[in-house]
Parts: structure tokens; sequence; C-alpha cells
């Protein structure tokens, strides 16, 4: 299978039938694959930085790392609608990649300063927000849409593959350089990064369809929230992501509760990257069979139940290994299976414009989720605040699904 993307499902030349995940999909995957390993190197050594090292409040890091998340939104929207309006989908998300790769330099010259690692950390999810919404138009528009959940389930797995080899590089480098050489895995990521932009460069094509000019003007993307389904799937996305905490507080809650060294904190985003790394395609292939609303919802299901073990008797690495699993089965079920939903509700001209209007609406959700969580943490422990969490999933997995029923309902033939 070469790496290119065609106007309509890639066709086997011996069999005559037509691929299931195209070639484009692959490179993109690539492309991820490798753009991982830079921002999982970080962020597998970035909270232990700044709540230890820098001895930053729940309150503070959670305000952080929402920030990381959900600041740059209103740039999610602009990068989506230029390559919309453009058709020069590989060229905005190629600038994303690229501003994500300098920020990691940011990181280095930032120092012990907050605000400049805020700053750092602001130009890196800028750059995220740029690319995600031209990247999964990419896929959208280079798969069949009743293989959507195996494109993108195929697409996370060779992401996850860079996030479990992320923290692992990140720990060699560290093991290397010395246990407190941050600034040596921050270049290592830049490096990286920068090799990532190259691939991109070389071997993904961009899809350019044409469409009438009055699909994609302005006046089209202001309506698009009148389209069918659309503002009922970004309903659901909002309120999935106000009930989603940050990977670094789970992390922290874990190394205290399974009473791990802190050399050991690394490792345990590498757990989750490898159960993710394990179950994403097969769930994206039984997503399109059962329903990606269904599966989608038992991520969150497992959600709670991570929320839930955090506040259990059970303790060391038993608590560990059932935590790890729970967590890296959730992001198998919903890491790209919103954009696949979103893939059938969204008209074509409009892909990425309305992909990243979604992924806008559950990045501002988890700035707030962020902040509601470090505030309770440092206000009434991690206790109330695990609880508060796992009982907020459960009353939002009720209300989406009676969502998603509807949104599928207005989409039907």
């Amino acid at each position: 299978m070469y790496l290119s993307t065609v106007s309509r499902p890639e066709v086997n030349a011996v069999s005559g039938r037509r691929a299931r995940v195209s070639g484009n999909v692959f490179a993109l995957g690539a492309v991820s694959l490798i753009t991982d390993i830079s921002s999982e190197m970080v962020t597998a050594v970035l909270p232990l930085y700044l709540v230890v090292g820098l001895s930053m409040t729940p309150l503070a890091y959670g305000a952080l790392d929402g920030l990381y998340t959900g600041a740059t939104a209103l740039l999610r929207l602009v990068g989506g609608y230029v390559a919309d309006r453009t058709r020069h989908r590989k060229a905005v998300a190629g600038l994303g990649y690229g501003l994500a790769a300098v920020a990691k330099l940011g990181l280095i010259t930032a120092g012990t300063s907050g605000t400049a690692i805020g700053l750092a950390i602001t130009a890196d999810r800028a750059g995220k927000g740029l690319r995600t919404g031209p990247r999964d138009a990419l896929i959208t528009l280079s798969s069949p849409e009743q293989h959507l959940g195996r494109a993108f389930g195929v697409h996370r797995t060779m992401d996850a593959m860079g996030a479990f080899a992320g923290p692992l590089a990140a720990i060699a480098v560290l093991w290397w350089a010395g246990s407190q050489a941050f600034n040596a895995v921050f270049f290592t990521s830049f490096v990286v990064a920068a090799f990532g932009v190259v691939v991109l460069v070389l071997f993904v094509q961009d899809r350019r369809e044409d469409v009438p000019a009055k699909a994609v003007s302005p006046r089209a993307a202001f309506g698009l929230l009148r389209h069918k389904g659309v503002g009922g799937l970004l309903l659901a996305a909002s309120l999935l992501g106000l009930v989603t905490v940050g990977d670094g507080f789970v992390y922290l809650l874990l190394q205290k509760r399974g009473e791990l060294s802190m050399g050991w904190f690394p490792i345990l985003a590498v757990g989750t990257s490898l159960v993710y790394l394990l179950l994403a395609t097969p769930i994206g292939v039984l997503a399109d069979k059962i329903g990606r609303a269904k599966v989608m919802l038992t991520g969150y299901g497992a959600l709670a139940v991570v929320y839930a073990a955090l506040l259990g008797p059970v303790n060391g690495l038993p608590l560990v290994i059932l935590v790890l699993v729970l967590y890296g089965f959730f992001y198998a079920c919903t890491d790209g299976m919103l954009m696949a939903l979103a893939g059938r509700v969204l008209p074509k001209s409009l892909k990425a414009t309305g992909m990243s209007l979604v992924q806008t609406g559950q990045a501002v959700a988890y700035l707030g989720s962020s902040v509601l969580f470090g505030l309770s943490w440092q206000l009434w422990g991690s206790a109330v605040a695990c609880a508060a969490a796992g009982g907020a999933v459960v009353v939002t997995i009720v209300t989406t699904a009676v969502i998603f029923a509807r949104v599928n309902r207005s989409v039907q033939p």
C-alpha cells in the first residue's frame, strides 16, 4: 500500500477490492507516531517537574494543565476553517506540527519561570490546535464512511505507539544525562518533533475536493451549528470534556496510592499507552459493527471506575495495574471515536472546521474541569475531588447517551 490520498477509497490491484484503510491514513499515523514520541517525552516528566520540582500547588497545576489543552480554542477554529477554505489541509497541519516542535525549545529557555513555561505550553497547544482538525479531516476524507472507526483506530494505534515509546525515551535520556536533566529531555523532544515534520512533508498527500465557494464561505461556517446533528455532537463533546480529569492528576494520585518512587512516575504513562496500543484498532473495528456511541460511552464507564478505584481500599501494585488497564481501555474507546462520529455528521466541505469546533468545545470544557478538580483537591482533598468527578461521569454518560441517540436519528438517510 502506497502513501497517498486519492479521490475515492483505494482499490487493491490484485483482488480489485477496496482497501479499508488508505495509505494516507498510514502516513498520517506515522507522523503522529513520531510526534507523540516527542510530546510524551515532555508529558511524562512535566507533572513531576512542576509539582515536585517547582512545588506548584494542585490549583496552579490544574490551571496550567487546563491551559495545556483548552487555551487555544479560537486557534483551533481558525486553523480548521482556513484548512477548509483554502483546501490546503496538509499545509495548515504542517504549520501546527512545526509550531509544536519549536515550543519544545521554549521549555528550555523558560527555566523555572511559571509564566514562561505557560507561554511555551500555550505555543505547543497552539500547534496542536492548528493541526488536529485538518489532520482528522484528511483521515475522514481518505476513508470510506463505513470504515471510519477502523481508520481512526489504526491511526490512534500508531499514535499510541509513539505515546508508548515517548516516556521510555524520556527515561533513557534522564538515565544518560542525569535524573534532573529535564532540558536534555526537552531538546531531544524537539529533534524528534522536527523529524515528524519532515515525514509529513515527504509522505502525506493533501486531499482537495472540488466544492462550491459558497459551501466554505464564512456564512456557511457560522451556520454549521444548524446542520443536522452538529449541535448535539458539540453539546455531548463539551459535557464529556467537563468530566475528564487530566492524566497528570490521575498519575500523581496513582503514584501516591501505588506507593511508587518518583523514578517510576514516567512508567505510568507507558502502561496506559501499552493497553491503548493493543486495543485501539480492535475497538475501532468493533465500533463500526456495534455503534461508535456505544463504544465511546463504555469507555467513559471505565473512566468512572478509575476514579472509584483511586478512592477504594486497594493499594500498591494491584491498584496500579487495575488503573492503567482501565485507563488505557478508556482511551482506546474514546480517543478518535468522537471524530469518527463527527465524520458521519459533518458536511464534506467543512470537515476540518466542524471537527475543530467539536474539539474546541471539548477542550474548553476540559480547561474548566482541570481548574475545578485542582481547586477541589486543594480545598477538600483528593478523595472528595475524585468522588465528585466519578459521580459527574455517571450522570454525563446517561445524558450523552440520549444526545447521541437524537444525533443518530437526525442523520438517518
